[in-house]
């Protein structure tokens, strides 16, 4: 009887790691660590297996496939994005693969690993929280055109698309002191990131303009998703010296906050105005309209998709930084009056 021929999969099992670290182990790859490469050889010598390079080869070959790597996939901002790249990238004849790392970095290495297995002609990320231009060296150096979104890593040599997050920040926060806010919080996102970093600029530039303080009791860190949004207003409103407005790091953190105000019998947009940042399809539909910082997701996948194109027919990965600007889109959400939610957010 002839013997069951080893595959990657059992070298993985019998490794206890994923296949696609065991493919980085067989392409050589610096981003293993050496235990782990250890590991993996150890049970490719026990099990006896043998790597087949021109098949491989046929595999990295480049295919009509684009990839697209998200930290976050439960933030429908990605989801929006998604749609936008595949609208332009389908009628170039590709197809999509979408990948969620759930801010992961090792995740982030095992799933641009194994796009590359399946040749893909370029990559979108949106990269992990603590990516550094270190860990896209490998993509760098094969040539693979490489568009990041979101997030910007300085000296990746890759091109980049984010939005103006400074400016649209202040734009939020100058429309609320025009309507009489003093106190004004910033609620949610992680501290670690070059967004929170150029919004929270935008936020205390806005105060600091206006001679009002920004004391470090209204910053308050949450991760992005609405649950986090609850957290950071509950926060809030432990405050001695409540605030009557917040800017909220995204919009799935406002929905949040939102949820947080209703919760203690608080009326967003009547007891306490409320701002997000991207402007999600939600946004126009939630009851208050949420006024937000339009980043128009769906738009950003569509210039990052042409970015990313534009490099795969020119044949080379030309790096270009592109800086979106955003609007600021007044609804219902934050036209509360000040002297009403003075007298009601004590009680």
């Amino acid at each position: 009887m002839a013997k069951k021929r080893v595959t990657v999969v059992d070298i993985a099992r019998a490794a206890g790691v994923s296949k696609s670290t065991v493919s980085l182990v067989l392409q050589g790859s610096p981003l293993v660590n050496e235990a782990t490469r250890a590991r993996v050889n150890a049970a490719i010598r026990d099990l006896g297996y043998v790597y087949n390079r021109s098949a491989a080869n046929l595999r990295q070959a480049k295919s009509k496939i684009i990839g697209i790597v998200v930290n976050d996939l439960t933030n429908s901002f990605f989801a929006e994005l998604a749609v936008g790249v595949d609208a332009v990238v389908q009628s170039a004849g590709f197809v999509q693969f979408l990948a969620n790392t759930g801010e992961k970095i090792e995740r982030q290495r095992e799933v641009i690993a194994s796009m590359r297995e399946h040749g893909v002609s370029g990559l979108i990320i949106s990269p992990a929280r603590g990516t550094e231009a270190g860990d896209l060296a490998p993509l760098v150096a094969s040539g693979i055109p490489v568009v990041l979104v979101v997030r910007d890593i300085a000296g990746a040599g890759v091109s980049s698309l984010t939005s103006d997050n400074h400016a649209g920040a202040m734009a939020a926060v100058r429309h609320l002191i025009e309507r009489g806010h003093r106190r004004i919080a910033f609620l949610g996102g992680f501290p670690d990131t070059a967004v929170f970093e150029a919004r929270m600029r935008g936020y205390r530039g806005a105060l600091r303009e206006a001679g009002l303080a920004s004391p470090d009791e209204l910053v308050i860190g949450s991760a992005p998703s609405r649950a986090g949004g609850v957290t950071a207003i509950e926060q809030a409103m432990m405050l001695k010296e409540r605030p009557t407005a917040a800017l909220c790091f995204n919009d799935a953190v406002a929905f949040g906050v939102c949820d947080g105000l209703r919760a203690r019998r608080l009326e967003p947009g009547a007891d306490f105005a409320v701002i997000g940042f991207d402007d999600v399809i939600e946004a126009k539909t939630a009851v208050p309209a949420l006024t937000t910082v339009s980043v128009d997701p769906q738009g950003m996948g569509e210039r990052a998709a042409e970015l990313l194109l534009k490099q795969i027919n020119a044949g080379r990965a030309e790096s270009e930084a592109i800086v979106s600007p955003v609007r600021l889109v007044v609804r219902q959400s934050c036209g509360a009056a000040v002297e009403r939610r003075a007298r009601e957010v004590s009680r």
